[in-house]
């Protein structure tokens, strides 16, 4: 019997990326995301809090000693060296916990495995899928989903303007790009087939272990 298919699922926020995770997940899949893991590997008292702090100062944690992450976020948000020495700090610690979880569903007889992260690529866990997706939407759309739940226009603007580009550097990384500008109904039919036909192969697929 093969194992089952390793999704990663990554784009700009605002396109939908969490909602065809949940999709994924009602049609039998696991998802794993990797913004959820990153923020359990630094709880107080671990050395990746203390590396964060020894980093970016004591004034990136709450009185109860836990990471201040919207404090970090302004840090790091508009400073790209910044957001570089604090994915050096997290990213090694976030990548063995995700190796567990994709084991534990591989062991399970998961039919697929979804890896949900906007880092997708550049952190590395890309080499860990058999098929990168890769969620994008009209620029409309993109501000009228962050604007709705409730983010400041301009905050929302700057966002959507720093990841201009990523969609041009993650295509040639993409097998298969979804488009979720359409309605609902559409899109998730859209994304159905997509899994359907991710799946197909699946009796083919030989044991996989990891590739790091």
């Amino acid at each position: 019997m093969g194992r089952g298919v390793r999704i990663g699922l990554t784009g700009p926020i605002g396109c939908g990326k969490s909602t065809v995770a949940d999709w994924l997940a009602a049609e039998g899949a696991v998802v794993i995301d990797a913004d959820q893991v990153a923020r359990e590997v630094n709880p107080p008292g671990s050395p990746e809090l203390a590396a964060v702090v020894a980093e970016f100062g004591t004034s990136m944690l709450r009185p109860d000693g836990s990471l201040d992450r919207a404090a970090l976020g302004r840090v790091v948000f508009n400073d790209p060296d910044a957001l570089r020495r604090l994915e050096a700090i997290i990213h090694p610690a976030v990548r063995p916990r995700i190796l567990e979880r994709i084991a534990a569903a591989e062991f399970a007889g998961a039919p697929a495995i979804v890896i949900e992260a906007i880092k997708l690529v550049e952190g590395g866990l890309a080499s860990l899928c058999d098929e990168v997706w890769l969620v994008v939407c009209s620029p409309d759309s993109q501000l009228a989903r962050l604007t709705a739940r409730g983010a400041d226009p301009a905050d929302t603007a700057a966002r959507i303007a720093t990841q201009a580009d990523l969609v041009s550097r993650l295509t040639p990384a993409a097998s298969r790009v979804l488009d979720t500008s359409g309605s609902f109904d559409e899109t998730r039919a859209g994304i159905r087939t997509a899994y359907e036909d991710a799946l197909s192969p699946l009796s083919a697929r030989p044991p996989r272990g990891d590739p790091s």
